[in-house]
């Protein structure tokens, strides 16, 4: 059974740092795609940061780019998404996801080519 398990969520204030984790377990994430989704209440969720089944490109929505990193270790079947500048926008619940068929690729940002979500960790920034 697989499992994707978020960590690193909280409270920060404007212009703070957050860093999320996902594990994996169950199935390996090498030569999968993996994205990082956000949901805030009343709104759909959406495409924050992705990356190819070969780790080679990065995909970030317009929004974050530039405050926001993406990064997975296939050793540790860990995926890291690591916010700076952190705005009251931002706030939202971050789920990762993990695509369950090798070596796709595609458009990474949409939601629907994802297999395996999280339970998703909730992100709060105050102004």
């Amino acid at each position: 059974q697989v499992q994707l398990v978020e960590s690193g969520g909280g409270l920060v204030q404007a212009g703070g740092s957050l860093r999320l984790s996902c594990s994996t377990s169950g199935r390996t994430f090498s030569n999968r795609a993996m994205g990082w989704f956000r949901q805030a209440p009343g709104k759909e969720r959406e495409s924050v940061a992705a990356s190819s089944w070969s780790g080679s490109s990065m995909f970030y929505a317009d929004s974050v780019r530039g405050r926001f990193s993406i990064s997975r270790d296939n050793a540790k079947n860990t995926l890291v998404l690591q916010m700076n500048n952190l705005k009251p926008e931002d706030t939202a619940v971050y789920y990762c996801a993990l695509d369950q068929i090798m070596l796709r690729g595609g458009d990474y940002t949409r939601s629907a080519r994802y297999d395996y979500w999280g339970q998703g960790t909730q992100v709060t920034v105050s102004s």
